[in-house]
């Protein structure tokens, strides 16, 4: 381990001990991701590229061809002019490179460029990437209690600590536990099981023991935007599923995944710190949460049918072969296009989106 994971192990573990040597996933996991200076999105390592080479862990859709942001772009111009706001605020905005796509794009359209990111490391990268724009770029680490304007966030929903559930001995036993994190007598983080109150939020049939995640935080941020977001829209693109899929009965493993040199993995309780922790998103659960809290769903589909609905396929044309092969991946659906979704959210007045025009899937959430 290096130094910085010796640190945020030894953190982890006082962690541990003062809350009597049992710790909740999503505790964990804030504190494995989060943790200022130690934490995965908080230290310094390279985190976005296209390849292994370059010491990255994953790659997202604006790193992997600049179309992505300018497709975006269609649908943020849209959002804007419907709602008379000009200033865009990005979640999670890692490189800057769909911040730089988007900006690019929409010219004066965008008087205001705001990044709420707590990672100080990767405010430093986008503020050399942006330096163009300099002028419309501000950072924040926290919403103003009101605001306007078009939220964007890629990635990351999927990013927000979730609460693991386990069930033991099937649908009929009905007893569930909450999977939290213990240290064992070698000094290495465990899993430890204990009885909870918590639910999925549908039953789940099956025979078979059973793991997947509830999704609080996820939920929290939601009804955080609908208190503070005054008019404008949101638009949350990440991969995930509906409800009925999400806790279909042979989901039976949960869906938490750690990402590290572009290779998948299902133990975040190693190398903490070092790589990515990440959960698929339960698209019904933001999408009730908004509604709930008086946001607009505007509209739930497929990447692949948004983008194609914002005009990615005349972009793809005007692309040498090797380019078009790359962005084509925006939308195959064995690569990005049927996993990931796109949810757009609405404060004021409802309106449908050119990104849903066709193909929107808001009655199957």
């Amino acid at each position: 381990m290096t130094v910085l994971t010796e640190e945020l192990a030894e953190h982890i573990v006082k962690a541990i001990a003062a809350e009597g040597g049992w710790l909740g996933f999503d505790r964990f996991m804030a504190l494995a991701l989060y943790t200022p200076g130690l934490g995965y999105y908080a230290n310094d390592s390279t985190k976005f590229g296209a390849m292994p080479e370059s010491g990255s862990d994953f790659v997202t859709a604006p790193e992997l061809t600049p179309l992505f942001g300018q497709t975006l772009a269609m649908q943020v111009g849209e959002a804007l002019a419907q709602t008379g706001t000009d200033e865009v605020w990005e979640f999670g905005a890692g490189s800057g490179a769909l911040a730089l796509q988007l900006l690019d794009a929409l010219g004066d359209q965008v008087q205001r460029y705001t990044i709420v990111d707590l990672s100080g490391s990767l405010r430093a990268r986008q503020q050399a990437k942006l330096v163009a724009h300099a002028h419309k770029l501000r950072w924040v680490d926290a919403l103003p209690d009101q605001f306007s304007g078009v939220v964007v966030g890629n990635e990351v929903l999927d990013a927000m600590p979730v609460q693991l559930l386990a069930r033991h001995g099937g649908q009929q036993s009905g007893v569930w536990h909450e999977r939290g994190v213990a240290v064992a007598e070698d000094g290495r983080f465990a899993w430890a099981d204990r009885p909870t109150d918590l639910r999925p939020p549908i039953d789940i049939e099956g025979p078979q023991d059973y793991l997947t995640e509830i999704h609080a935080q996820g939920e929290g941020f939601i009804r955080m935007l609908a208190d503070r977001l005054t008019r404008g829209a949101a638009f949350l693109l990440d991969y995930g599923f509906g409800e009925d899929e999400y806790y279909h009965p042979q989901r039976h493993m949960g869906t938490v995944m750690c990402h590290q040199g572009h290779l998948a993995d299902g133990d975040p309780l190693v190398e903490v710190g070092r790589k990515d922790i990440t959960a698929h998103v339960n698209f019904t659960a933001m999408a009730l949460a908004a509604q709930e809290a008086g946001l607009h769903v505007l509209g739930y589909t497929t990447q692949a049918h948004f983008l194609i609905n914002c005009g990615l396929l005349s972009k793809m044309e005007l692309l040498v072969q090797a380019e078009r092969a790359t962005a084509a991946k925006l939308i195959m659906e064995h690569e990005m296009g049927e996993l990931f979704k796109v949810l757009a959210l609405g404060a004021g007045d409802a309106w449908e989106p050119v990104g849903f025009v066709h193909g929107d899937r808001s009655h199957r959430l």
